[in-house]
C-alpha cells in the first residue's frame, strides 16, 4: 500500500491503482466520458484532469488520471483553476463535435459552458470517439465494429459500413455509450441494432425477451455450460439464487421459528 494526499487527505492506495481510482475511492468526483472499470484506461475524452506534484517540487503538472498510477507521496489536486480551465476547453471541443449529447451538455453546463466557442457540427452525430463500444466489442471477443478514417472523417463503424457479420446482438456497445449515440430499438420479440435483425430468446420463468440467439449461442459455446443455465434472465436467476440461500430463514408452514 503507498499512502499519497489527495485534496488535502492522506490516503492509502495499493501500488498499481490509477489515480482516478483512487480519488474516487476517497470520496471525490472527477469527470469521464470515456473510462469503465471494466476497460483499460484509454484517456481519450482527457476530462479526468488533475493535477499532480511531487514531493519537494513547487510546480505540478496536469495528468490523465484514468492512466496514471498512484505513487507514494504524490500530492494531488482535483479541482484548482488550471484543471478546471483545462477541463473547459475539452468540454468546448467536445461540445461543438457532440452539441446534441445530453451528457456532454451536462457536464459542460456544470463549467458555465452552454454553447460551444467553436461553430458546432450539427450534421455530425453524438459520437465523441471515446472507443468504449469498440473496446467491450473486442473484450467480449467479437470485434464487430472499429473505428475507420482520420481526423475530422474518424468514425466508429463496421467493416465497410457494412451491418456486421460477426455482430451477435448483445447491446453492450449500445449499453456503455456515454452519448447514448448507438440505437438499438427491441420491438415485438426483436432486436435491431447496427441495421441487423436479431431474434430475442424469452426467459422461461417471466417471460422477458432478454437475449439474441447468437448472442445465446455464442455464450454457450464459451462457457460450456448446458443451455439450461441460460433458461432465465439475470434478474430472475437472481432471484432464484437469493431465494435458495436464504430459504432457511423462512418460517415453515407449522408457523416454526427459523
Amino acid at each position: 500500500m503507498l499512502n499519497l494526499d489527495i485534496n488535502g487527505r492522506r490516503v492509502s492506495a495499493r501500488r498499481g491503482t490509477m489515480l482516478l481510482a483512487a480519488i474516487r475511492e476517497a470520496g471525490f468526483d472527477v469527470p469521464t466520458l470515456c473510462h469503465h472499470e471494466v476497460l483499460e484506461p484509454y484517456g481519450a475524452c482527457r476530462l479526468c484532469l488533475v493535477e499532480v506534484r511531487r514531493p519537494g517540487r513547487k510546480v505540478g503538472r496536469i495528468v490523465t488520471s484514468c492512466s496514471y498510477p498512484v505513487e507514494a507521496g504524490l500530492l494531488v489536486e482535483t479541482d484548482t483553476p488550471a484543471v478546471r480551465e483545462t477541463r473547459r476547453e475539452v468540454l468546448d471541443l467536445l461540445l461543438a463535435r457532440a452539441p446534441n449529447a445530453s451528457r456532454v451538455r451536462e457536464l459542460a453546463a456544470e463549467y458555465g459552458l452552454y454553447r460551444s466557442s467553436y461553430p458546432p457540427d450539427q450534421n455530425r452525430d453524438n459520437c465523441i470517439l471515446c472507443n468504449l463500444c469498440v473496446r467491450i466489442c473486442a473484450k467480449l471477443g467479437f470485434n464487430a465494429i472499429s473505428a475507420a478514417g482520420r481526423g475530422p472523417k474518424r468514425e466508429i463503424q463496421p467493416p465497410l459500413g457494412e451491418p456486421p457479420a460477426d455482430c451477435v446482438g448483445c447491446g453492450s456497445c449500445a449499453r456503455i455509450c456515454p452519448t447514448d449515440n448507438i440505437s438499438m430499438v427491441e420491438r415485438a420479440g426483436k432486436r435491431r441494432i447496427w441495421e441487423r435483425d436479431f431474434e430475442m430468446v424469452r426467459c422461461k420463468q417471466c417471460g422477458k425477451a432478454y437475449i439474441t440467439r447468437e448472442y445465446l449461442a455464442s455464450r454457450l459455446d464459451q462457457s460450456g455450460l448446458p443451455e439450461s443455465h441460460f433458461e432465465t434472465c439475470d434478474e430472475c436467476s437472481r432471484a432464484a439464487l437469493a431465494k435458495t440461500m436464504f430459504a432457511h430463514l423462512v418460517p415453515s408452514e407449522k408457523g416454526d421459528a427459523p
